[in-house]
């Protein structure tokens, strides 16, 4: 059983930036691959970025340039940096444990999941 446990949301203004953590339970965690997703009010829970347990990196192309997602092992903690933060970035913020080797954007790929985390971005 993986457990994951997300901080670091809160109000950010336009351009301000905000750094999330995953902190996540097991103890193959530096073989884990992982992702961010985030649901944005009334649309559907959409892909962020992804990171491999080699330290390979995808983003969706919104994000490309501004966010930053990274992991320490030791901590067994992942990491979303917001840069750049634009009123529509404002969504629940959840971190995911892939099921499989390839970095996905699908929800299905993912089988552990965060309780999220509200990232809220306004003047």
């Amino acid at each position: 059983q993986v457990q994951l446990v997300e901080s670091g949301g809160g109000l950010a203004q336009p351009g301000g930036s905000l750094r999330l953590s995953c902190a996540a339970s097991g103890r193959t965690f530096d073989r884990y691959n992982l992702g961010w997703f985030r649901q944005r009010p009334g649309k559907e829970r959409e892909f962020v970025a992804s990171i491999s347990w080699l330290g390979s990196t995808y983003y969706t192309e919104s994000v490309q340039g501004r966010f930053t997602i990274s992991r320490d092992n030791a901590k067994s903690t992942l990491y979303l940096r917001m840069n750049s933060l634009k009123p529509e970035d404002t969504a629940l913020y959840y971190c995911a444990k892939l099921r499989g080797a390839v970095l996905t954007r699908a929800a299905y790929d993912y089988d552990y999941w965060g309780q999220g985390t509200q990232v809220t971005v306004s003047s």
